[in-house]
């Protein structure tokens, strides 16, 4: 009965310990990596780009023109803009003809030059946001603001003193300026468009616009003609930079 007693606590004694080993070996296999250096990891809070300018290209049936643009982000949705542009006007009934003696192209019975400087304010606003990934952001924009017609003169009528007929001599570009007035009416765009690519450093985009500049009295471009609505259809390329 003894050695049953003193065998029996042995066994007991065995297995406590090889227990007690085997919960401590568990507990100490987890080990936990620290930085020696508290301030190692830095938390960096992004800013978002919230402001951009840049330079406009437009091209219309009037020719080329250009302009630049202010835009601030007041939401994901909406942005605020000022644009300012500078465009040739041409009567639908002009006809360049080229003089082969005086090297010098002209058009027959124009009488004006006419320069177009729209300056509009509005809103844009952003299509499709949550559907489209943001390298492709489409967008609708409007806006108005006053529109300037710089009117300068395209020939002067001359007398022939032989015959009496009045002819018209031609002015060129750079002298016609200093003849020049400007008009004053009130104009503005609606637009569609949308920017390209993922660079959060620069902007780019194309978009079409329709300018609308009535003008009730007429300013005169052709001997027989005059226009009333400055304007028309531009689609534009838009280049520049977030600040």
């Amino acid at each position: 009965m003894v050695r049953r007693a003193i065998l029996a606590a042995t066994l007991m004694f065995l297995l406590t310990s090889f227990a007690a080993a085997q919960a401590k070996t568990a507990k100490d296999s987890t080990i936990i990596f620290q930085p020696v250096d508290a301030n190692l990891v830095n938390q960096t809070a992004y800013t978002p780009l919230l402001n951009a300018w840049g330079f406009d290209l437009l091209m219309s049936n009037n020719g080329f023109g250009a302009g630049f643009f202010l835009r601030h982000e007041y939401t994901d949705e909406i942005s605020g803009f000022l644009d300012f542009a500078i465009s040739d006007v041409k009567d639908e009934g002009e006809v360049d003809y080229y003089d082969y003696f005086t090297g010098q192209s002209y058009v027959p019975n124009k009488v004006n030059r006419l320069i177009y400087m729209p300056l509009v304010a509005g809103i844009q606003y952003r299509l499709f946001k949550d559907d489209i990934v943001d390298n492709f952001r489409p967008y609708f924009s409007a806006g108005f603001g006053p529109s300037l017609i710089f009117v300068a003169p395209y020939a002067t009528p001359q007398v022939d003193p032989v015959t009496g007929q009045s002819t018209f001599s031609q002015i060129d570009f750079f002298s016609s300026l200093k003849y020049g007035r400007l008009r004053y009416t009130i104009g503005g765009y609606i637009g569609a468009g949308a920017y390209f690519g993922l660079d959060k450093g620069s902007l780019s985009g194309l978009n079409v616009r329709y300018y609308f500049s009535p003008f009730p009295g007429g300013i005169q471009v052709m001997t027989n003609s005059i226009i009333k609505n400055f304007g028309g259809l531009y689609i534009t390329l838009s280049f520049g930079t977030l600040y």
